[in-house]
């Protein structure tokens, strides 16, 4: 019994509080509507609810609504509760023999009687009140009362609309005049700007604003209307007051015109409408390199901070990440659409969010990379401006090595080799230098190493124009065996010997041979020395710089830096002079005129001078050609089912070149196709599936073709023409 009673209870109290938070509803929303009408401020009557709604919460508190003032109002209200209600509230084991029967009893009652009692809301009176504000703010709106710039309405001497009349003929009626005018600006919702009125007739508003005009004469007039870009709109006549309203989607002109009774029309001045437009976002993305690489065993996050800002507020901050995975035809691409951490508040009009994207969860692997880019949206209606930031890049380095093997039908190793220039070797020596204070002693010795390194392998690599022969290219080098038992030198591999290297030099051979007499003029191949691809002269000077090489690593060998720079200076010197000893100079081709006969010259005669006329149409460049021809063959290799050619392949190549262009912009959308791209112009037997592919990916990377409109006639209107004589007269 004292389960169902208290049950009863518990319903009535769900009820009162029901009605007590409606109550508190109806206020806030009379008001919020009452401040629109009288402010026409969509963010301030959003702010007026929030706050009357608050301050009615707190003062009536329907939260703090117990059972105990429940029962209590129920024994006032019932008086056949017996002010017993209370006992509902207590268990049945706590209660004496006499106290249960009067329990059993107040809970038949209830469940008969409850529905009787009425809670103790106002709910009518709220409603009456929130019926009453909403209907004073439509009278004050429609009527325009509690306006703080109706003074504004009544032009002044500098904005009053002047009317000319059209003819020349006199009237005997006098000219209608402006008694009263009007401009009402109206921004879009989404924008929260409050509404405008002004007398001006030069407007200045946003993209998709509604323009209202009123005008109101001190006479009767007849077929007002509003002439706009070649266009006629006529207004709405009530009473003496004309009015029309118009969505602004573009900048232009316009004027006013109307016709008294006796047919006369009148024309005003010509007035501007400037459309402003509504700025995309900017995206900016800060505390992070547009390049990021990690080792494996490193921590793989990447942490930024992301700047946004807009004129009139944002609406949507996103991140698209695309992961690669994969080489070669096995490569695939993941898109994923990430969200910043925390909320933001939509309409801010600068923010700035952080977010950190850890690669583990992304499932990334060695050799894995992500391309991501923050994409950014406004409150424009009913499409929003997007814009995006650059393309940043993160990748997860692969340290395995692999070794390459020369296969028995391939009779050369052509892999390339990577090493670094001369001038880049100069350009990071000297950047080296100026960081010795910010480095430790052990990262400077290390990075300074890893120079000479660098000198070593371009040394190397020039060596093999000049016909040396390295053995495992610069990652295996034989050792020739070392006497541990005497005193290793360590500068030994660093320097030269000329007492030791050159002793062949200082001792005279005995020529056990006669000299052949060809030898002079013959390139022998046998000969390193003579197996090169330079001249006498220009093997000499590669060698002093190879010369100057060796210096330049020696010392950065020896953790000396700036010791090394005018070695490394002298051997660029160098390699540009045999750069430019390479050139061969080509005789201008150009028109060599018939030589004029001596008794012709100078005569001023024309009468076998015939004059020559040359007419040429320049058109547009195409854009995209590569592509167009690909799609185009790509059809017919479907059609027919024919096997790609040498010269099919040369132009998925081209139109790769091309398409890789795009796919910087939007890595996930060509990136795909441009790989498919790279395999047709590498093997020439494709599926039929995968050349539609291939077709569809270039089909969806052309651009969209602009309308090319025909020639119209010019157009003439009245307005145009008053425009015209306007410029003219200020002109003046």
């Amino acid at each position: 019994m004292k389960s169902a009673g208290k049950d009863i209870l518990i319903r009535f109290k769900k009820r009162w509080q029901l009605l007590l938070w409606l109550e508190i509803l109806l206020y806030a929303i009379g008001a919020s509507i009452l401040f629109y009408f009288l402010v026409e401020n969509y963010l301030g009557s959003i702010l007026i609810f929030i706050f009357i709604f608050s301050i009615l919460s707190f003062l009536k508190k329907p939260w703090q609504l117990s059972l105990e003032k429940v029962s209590s109002y129920i024994d006032h209200q019932l008086e056949s509760a017996e002010y017993s209600s209370g006992l509902l509230l207590v268990s049945t084991e706590e209660l004496s023999g006499l106290a249960q029967l009067q329990q059993q009893k107040v809970t038949k009652e209830l469940e008969e009687k409850i529905k009787i009692v009425k809670t103790p809301n106002r709910l009518i009176l709220a409603g009456s009140i929130a019926f009453g504000m909403i209907a004073l703010g439509f009278i004050a709106f429609y009527f325009n009362l509690f306006r703080t710039d109706t003074n504004t309405l009544k032009p002044s001497e500098e904005t009053e609309i002047i009317f000319q009349k059209m003819d020349s003929t006199a009237s005997p009626l006098k000219a209608p005049k402006i008694k009263e005018q009007q401009v009402r600006i109206t921004y879009p919702s989404y924008t929260g700007i409050p509404s405008e009125t002004t007398s001006k007739m030069d407007i200045k508003a946003l993209e998709g604003s509604v323009i209202s005009w009123n005008l109101s004469f001190d006479g009767v007039i007849n077929n007002p209307a509003i002439e706009l870009i070649g266009a006629v709109y006529p207004m709405n006549s009530k009473e003496t007051s004309y009015g029309h309203s118009l969505k602004l989607n573009s900048s232009g002109f316009y004027n006013f015109r109307f016709e008294d009774t006796l047919g006369g029309i009148y024309v005003s001045k010509l007035y501007a409408i400037e459309m402003l437009k509504d700025e995309e976002p900017m995206v900016e993305i800060q505390g992070i390199d547009q390049f990021t690489s990690f080792e494996v065993k490193d921590s793989k996050n990447l942490t930024f901070n992301t700047l946004v800002t807009d004129d009139l507020g944002i609406g949507e901050v996103f991140i698209i990440a695309t992961v690669s995975k994969g080489s070669g035809e096995s490569v695939k691409f993941r898109e994923q659409k990430m969200e910043f951490e925390g909320t933001f508040n939509k309409g801010s009009r600068k923010l700035n969010i952080s977010k950190t994207i850890d690669l583990d969860n992304l499932k990334m692997e060695a050799g894995d990379e992500l391309y991501f880019y923050v994409e950014a949206s406004d409150l424009k209606q009913p499409t929003p401006n997007r814009s995006r930031s650059e393309t940043y890049f993160a990748v997860i380095k692969d340290t395995a090595s692999y070794g390459f093997a020369v296969e028995g039908t391939l009779g050369a190793d052509l892999m390339p080799d990577y090493f670094r220039s001369q001038r880049q070797l100069i350009i990071d020596t000297e950047k080296l230098i100026k960081q010795r204070t910010a480095l430790s002693k052990k990262e400077f010795n290390f990075k300074s190493n890893e120079l000479g390194f660098d000198q070593k392998a371009l040394r190397l690599k020039y060596g093999e124009f000049m016909g040396d022969e390295v053995e495992g290219g610069l990652a295996i080098e034989h050792e020739e065996s070392v006497d541990h038992n005497e005193e290793a030198d360590p500068l030994a591999e660093y320097t030269h010997d000329h007492d030791g290297d050159n002793e062949h030099n200082l001792v005279e051979k005995k020529e056990e041979e006669s000299k052949s007499p060809l030898e002079e003029y013959v390139h022998d191949h046998d000969d390193p020395e003579e197996a090169t691809l330079f001249s006498n002269s220009l093997k000499s000077m590669l060698r002093q710089a190879m010369t100057e090489m060796w210096d330049a690593e020696l010392h950065l060998r020896l953790y000396e830096p700036e010791k090394s720079l005018p070695f490394q200076n002298r051997a660029l010197k160098l390699i540009q002079e045999i750069k430019n000893s390479a050139r061969i100079y080509v005789h201008r081709i150009g028109f060599d005129p018939p030589p004029i006969k001596e008794e012709k010259r100078l005569t001023g005669k024309l009468e076998d001078v015939s004059s020559f006329r040359k007419s040429e149409e320049i058109g547009a460049e195409e854009t995209d050609p590569y592509i167009k021809e690909g799609i185009k063959r790509l059809e017919e290799l479907i059609s027919n089912r024919s096997k790609i050619t040498k010269e099919d392949r040369e132009i998925f190549k081209q139109a790769g070149n091309e398409l890789a262009v795009k796919a910087i912009e939007e890595p996930g959308k060509h990136l795909k196709t441009l790989q498919q791209l790279k395999w047709l112009a590498e093997d020439s037997k494709k599926s039929i599936s995968r050349l539609r592919e291939t077709q569809k990916g270039l089909l969806l990377a052309l651009p969209k073709p602009t309308p090319d409109a025909g020639k119209s006639k010019n157009f003439q209107s009245e307005i145009n023409n008053l425009f015209l004589k306007e410029l003219e007269l200020h002109d003046r």
